[in-house]
Order: structure tokens, then sequence, then C-alpha cells
């Protein structure tokens, strides 16, 4: 019987195109939260639908039905509110001991959406949560000052490095084709694009900002 652990891994399901979302089954969650449309994703992947929240505006009235009799728990909004639904999930994923948040279904649909979740991300980060947002191709994260290890999923993996602060001091890459020791990195610099690691583990390092860490392939990220 699947438990939530008490300090549990929780991913939410936005409802951004299916064609580019990851495969869900691979991933160890302890929670799935369904945003929107994003609860169907869980019912078509036979995945559990622990929470479906959102305003449902974008599906069915026999869609929402079907959501609301899956879902353990149904949470519905109204169409005008302050927050977005995948605000309205982040918020419900905090009141649970998370200790790290996967979003997916959050890339490649409405440019103001995806835009306003990189912010959501840096406020998550701000509380200590570790947390990934990814899609069919690439998987984002974001990191505060300290030393990192990656480890490479295949081959044709390329990382990218940018800085969602003004400035990145200190950035150092260790077993990548393109090192790095003690660089300042500004927003918006296109050094850090598109490396690769020449070893199974690579390790980067920074003293100062937020860093931006893009694995991107052409298989699932």
């Amino acid at each position: 019987m699947r438990q939530e652990s008490k300090t549990a891994k929780i991913g939410i399901v936005a409802g951004g195109p299916a064609e580019l979302l990851a495969d869900l089954s691979e991933y160890q969650i302890d929670f799935w939260i369904g945003c929107d449309r994003g609860a169907l994703y869980l019912i078509n992947n036979h995945l559990p639908l622990d929470l479906a929240i959102g305003d449902f505006d974008s599906v069915s009235s026999q869609e929402r039905e079907l959501i609301e009799q899956k879902a353990k728990t149904f949470i519905q909004h109204l169409v005008e509110k302050d927050e977005t639904d995948l605000e309205l999930a982040i918020n419900e994923a905090l009141k649970r001991p998370v200790c790290e948040l996967f979003l997916f279904g959050v890339t490649g649909g409405r440019k103001d959406h995806e835009l306003s979740s990189l912010f959501l991300l840096e406020r998550l980060i701000d509380q200590q949560i570790k947390v990934k947002l990814i899609d069919k191709q690439n998987s984002l994260s974001m990191y505060r000052p300290g030393c990192y290890r990656l480890k490479r999923l295949n081959h044709d993996q390329k990382i990218s490095f940018l800085s969602l602060t003004s400035l990145v001091t200190g950035l150092t890459l260790e077993n990548f084709y393109y090192p790095l020791e003690d660089e300042t990195i500004r927003r918006g610099d296109s050094l850090t694009i598109s490396n690769h690691l020449i070893a199974e583990t690579g390790y980067f390092s920074f003293d100062s900002g937020i860093l931006i860490v893009i694995k991107t392939s052409e298989r699932n990220a």
C-alpha cells in the first residue's frame, strides 16, 4: 500500500501540451497533484490522483466529473481568482512535509504562465525546497550557492548554466567539456550554454546568486 512519507516527493502535473509531457511513470512520487487539465493526464497514465485542484476551465463538464470521481481530494476554485492554478497547487503541496517538488506540464503552453512558473521556483528555493521543472526533453532546477554533483544520463545530454540573479559569482565547473574556474556570469550571458560532461559525474560550485541548471536531451530528461 502506497503511503505518503514524512518528507514526501510531490509531483504536480499542470495542463501544458500532452506531447511535451515527460513519462510520468519513470518518477518515484509519493503524492500526485493534478492541476486543472493535468488531473486528466494522471488519470490517463493510470497514476494516483491524490489531489485535483484548479478552476477546471480547460476541461469539459464530463471531464470535470471524471476528475472529481477519480480524485481522492477535489478542490475547485472560481475562474476569477488572484492565483494561477499552478500556484494554488504549489500552495497545497507546501501544506505537506515536502522535501522535493517535481513540476510537469508547465512548459510549452502559455508563455505568461511559463514565465510565472519560473518566479514561483525562485520562491520555493527561498524556502529551502528542492524543485525541478520537467518536460519530455528538459529538466530545470535552481540552486543556492554551494557545491553540487551531476550525473550523466546519456551521452547526448547538454547542460546549461544561467544566472537568475544579476550575477552569479565564483562559478566552477569540473569534468565538463568547457571547464570553468571562479567565473562570474551575468543574467543573459551565453558563455555557459550547451556544455556537456566528459565523465559519468561532474561537479559545479558557486559563491553567490541563484543559478539555473537546465539539462536537455533528445531523449526524456
